[in-house]
């Protein structure tokens, strides 16, 4: 006998199992129809999910926020009928709601073209007109595998296969379509409206992997009404007219081309910018007391085997053999080895410290194709590089200073050590630093590999995962053990092992 509580307090009791379209009946016809999913103890539902324990619940209706999301799941549903239904043979794998809208990526021999957008649209709108409500099956794991291979859909097959074992499997049915999906869904599809476009055509690797099939990806937008999608278009056209890579062709700035996929061909003017940025940023780092480096380009595989980039980074990587040495190099996607190998040249005293070293290092990652963008996402970039190294009782001074000034390099702590003995001279103590407002974060290009947030470990920790921050093993051993501190996160490349004190791991 399930108690359901409702948003204003008020409690109903039901003599069994009860779903929420019974519920928005019994309260009034106006929910009833405007009720187009529940949130269940905080969890969106379907209407038809049956209660059987007592439970809060809140519905949703077109005007909230939850119901936005839901719209463009469904939309990609109905697109991924309308695609089928139109180009019989495509096989369907995976249509998720984003930011802004929707996509599908469909696998076919001939990818989809911006001509093929119109035809799926009045698709669409057919399906949606329909109203076939969306329904909610739980099928046997072997079943559903067995049905989406009959039907030739491979990828379907192989989702259902890499679930966990205790996933339970289940399909959504609108009309005689159907479709492996967790939910929730709207009522039906004629919940989705008509505020709905098709956008753009575009490649996507299977899973991501690019040694997966190449799948056509479809994208759209949804909106609840049609003032929301007119608002969404035409900022996209306002967004178009000030694209980066137009500009840059424009005013005589930049260009990339397909010989030198990744990389930018700076013009004149566009070098003139650039290296009045760069001056700038130089004359800020020099005022708060960093060091200017240079580091190589290529360095060889073990360093980014002792790092652990190699095996947690190399597919990332850009490689080059020397036949007649017998060697394998490396071209450097980050600076932060580099950096560990200048400090550890030589002996050094803690009376150096704190060592802030910077370096506008030129890196080189393998992104995939698809997923690079202008110069905003791209495979040759500058990297405005920096590692402090200092001992734990500078760490705070430290990161004060560099959260306190807006145009030096954000570091990141890669780990510390233990105090000095308590015999041992006071360390240099940290510079002071004028009073600035607080650092903004990280907007990188390539900003899935960066981290904004500075993190500190203690001991042989480094939350880095890629090398070791240890002094050289030769130091006095009287002298304190060094913190490093970091510009970027490398968490794409965990260490395999603890490090010693003269090696990094």
């Amino acid at each position: 006998m399930p108690a359901i509580t409702l948003p204003d307090g008020s409690v109903r009791d039901y003599p069994g199992a009860v779903t929420g379209t019974a519920i928005a009946a019994a309260i009034g016809p106006g929910l009833a129809k405007a009720a187009v999913a529940m949130a269940l103890n905080g969890k969106l539902v379907d209407m038809a999910h049956e209660i059987t324990a007592d439970a809060e619940i809140r519905f949703i209706t077109r005007k909230d926020a939850d119901a936005l999301p839901m719209i463009r799941h469904d939309a990609a549903h109905v697109m991924a009928e309308a695609v089928q239904a139109l180009y019989p043979g495509t096989q369907v794998t995976i249509g998720p709601a984003i930011e802004g809208g929707f996509y599908y990526d469909f696998f076919r021999k001939d990818p989809f073209t911006p001509d093929d957008l119109p035809a799926i649209e009045t698709k669409m709108r057919d399906i949606i007109a329909a109203n076939a409500p969306f329904t909610r099956e739980e099928w046997p794991r072997d079943d559903a595998i067995a049905f989406f291979e009959a039907r030739g859909e491979r990828f379907k097959a192989e989702l259902i296969r890499d679930l966990p074992p205790n996933e339970i499997i289940s399909i959504y049915r609108q009309g005689d379509w159907l479709d492996l999906c967790r939910g929730p869904h709207l009522r039906s599809t004629g919940d989705i409206g008509t505020a709905f476009k098709l956008t753009k055509v575009a490649g996507a690797y299977w899973r991501g992997d690019h040694r997966n099939p190449m799948l056509s990806r479809i994208y759209g937008t949804a909106w609840r009404d049609q003032k929301e999608l007119d608002a969404h278009l035409h900022q996209l056209e306002e967004a178009e007219r000030r694209d980066h890579r137009k500009l840059g062709r424009q005013m005589d700035l930049f260009h990339m081309q397909d010989e030198a996929v990744g990389s930018v061909f700076w013009h004149e003017k566009g070098w003139r910018l650039y290296r009045t940025v760069e001056a700038y940023m130089r004359r800020k780092q020099d005022a708060f007391g960093y060091h200017e480096v240079k580091t190589p380009q290529l360095l060889d595989r073990t360093l980014w085997e002792q790092s652990g980039h190699w095996a947690n980074y190399r597919s990332h990587m850009f490689i080059a053999t020397i036949e007649d040495e017998d060697k394998v190099l490396a071209v450097k996607p980050m600076n932060c080895p580099c950096h560990v190998q200048i400090f550890n040249h030589g002996l050094r005293s803690y009376r150096e410290l704190p060592l802030r070293m910077a370096e506008f290092g030129a890196c080189h990652r393998y992104e995939p194709s698809g997923a690079l963008h202008g110069i905003m996402r791209v495979r040759a970039f500058t990297q405005d590089d920096a590692h402090i190294f200092c001992t734990e009782d500078q760490i705070a001074a430290e990161t004060v200073q560099f959260t306190g000034q807006p145009h030096a390099p954000a570091p990141m702590m890669c780990g510390t050590a233990p105090k000095p003995p308590s015999n041992s001279p006071a360390p240099k103590p940290a510079s002071a630093t004028p009073s600035t407002p607080a650092r903004a974060p990280s907007t990188a290009p390539n900003s899935n590999l960066y981290s904004a947030t500075p993190s500190v470990a203690i001991g042989n920790a480094a939350p880095c995962k890629s090398i070791s921050c240890s002094p050289k093993a030769s130091m006095p051993a009287t002298s304190p053990p060094i913190a490093a501190v970091r510009g970027r996160s490398c968490s794409t490349a965990p260490s395999s092992a603890a490090s010693n004190a003269s090696s990094a791991s």
